[in-house]
């Protein structure tokens, strides 16, 4: 059997590191590695693959960046191309970046059977391009591999029949069960030292003395007045009460500079390079708060038990919420209701939660569960 999987963008890679190592019990299966370069430079993707112990990709591709039409429509060119040389029996896609989404229709165009990890996820937010490409890739997808319960139920309300699902668990989880230890022997301070954006006097940084934020989605970052609001609170109230750590996605710094507010955020926040998986875990590890618009660290602060403000209106996640036994809530981007949350929770303590199958074992359940489909016809 020939499997090519594919990873496009930094979200993916913490998603494909244990499916290839659990792969390795299976030498019948033949594994290609793509890689789309939606995400290309070292921060943003070179790292991961180092860290994490990903094999380097046996195919690039070479996207690059654009709009998600020029995205789309250039991956589904190449990878069309790496169907037809390569004949695999299954591709596997994973994740809802637009390489995803791309994929997924070549893949079913040239009629190869299409598994989907992490399947079912719904924010119910068509607006969200990372819905789209969910619902594109589950209603092509031949086999649905989900994270929670609540997946399950969705794809079964969209009509899909129980033999396409399997409910298999977080792969997320795998990595970090995988990567605990190499994160926790780490230094908050080394690695605040060694990824300053800019030199400046650091506080004392211990754990559970400081507050982390990362920020890209184009609701928070798009329009002046909401991203100007956003930056008022987290300069004059959050970095007043503890020091705030915010590696900077490099969409989010080009907004802050394209809206003047560069100088704002840099006076009273301390600003980060974009950071590396372990280096990331351990600032979650020490955080007394989250401030995210991240899906997968809100799935982290679940299971750490990181008090965690998601900073959207809906969520694909909402096994993560605190409804459901975790430790997110949804905040929205208004201050009102951010400041409300934040301040409530600043004497909270952490609540570490484990939903169903969230134990390190997905990756072997997924390899089975393809496994046992067999080759293609």
């Amino acid at each position: 059997m020939k499997i090519i999987s594919v990873v496009g963008a930094r979200p993916n890679f913490m998603k494909i590191a244990p499916f290839c190592k659990a792969l390795a019990a299976y030498p019948e299966i033949k594994h290609v590695l793509v890689h789309t370069g939606q995400h290309y430079d070292v921060r943003m993707s070179d790292s991961f693959f180092t860290d994490l112990e990903i094999p380097e990709p046996d195919i690039h591709l070479n996207i690059g960046s654009g709009s998600h039409a020029e995205q789309v429509g250039r991956t589904m060119i190449e990878f069309e191309k790496v169907i037809k040389a390569e004949q695999p029996d299954w591709i596997v896609v994973v994740g809802d970046v637009n390489a995803t989404c791309a994929c997924s229709i070549a893949a079913k165009k040239e009629h190869i059977r299409l598994a989907h990890i992490e399947a079912g996820l719904r924010s119910g937010d068509i607006d969200m391009p990372e819905e789209v490409n969910r619902l594109v890739t589950d209603r092509l997808a031949d086999l649905l591999l989900t994270p929670d319960r609540i997946s399950c139920a969705n794809l079964k309300s969209e009509g899909i029949s129980d033999e396409r699902i399997a409910f298999v668990g977080n792969i997320m989880i795998d990595t970090l069960e995988a990567q605990y230890a190499k994160a926790a022997s780490r230094s908050v301070a080394e690695i605040v030292g060694r990824e300053l954006l800019e030199s400046c006097e650091l506080p004392e940084l211990s754990d559970n003395n400081f507050a982390v934020m990362t920020m890209h989605r184009p609701s928070n970052v798009d329009q002046i007045k909401t991203l100007n609001s956003l930056v008022d609170f987290l300069t004059d109230e959050v970095a007043e009460d503890m020091p705030l750590l915010w590696p900077i996605h490099p969409r989010t710094r080009k907004q802050l500079e394209t809206f003047g507010l560069w100088e704002k955020a840099r006076a009273n926040i301390i600003l980060l390079n974009p950071l590396g998986y372990h280096d990331m875990l351990r600032l979650n590890m020490g955080a007394k708060v989250m401030l995210t618009d991240s899906g997968g660290l809100q799935e982290e602060c679940c299971v750490l038990g990181t008090p965690c403000l998601t900073m959207r209106r809906n969520t694909e996640r909402p096994v993560t919420l605190k409804e459901h036994g975790g430790a997110s809530q949804l905040v929205g981007n208004n201050v009102e209701k951010i400041r409300d949350a934040y301040r409530e929770i600043l004497n909270s303590q952490r609540n570490p939660w484990r939903p169903e199958l969230w134990d390190g074992h997905t990756a072997e359940r997924i390899v089975k569960k393809i496994s046992e489909y067999g080759e293609k016809k």
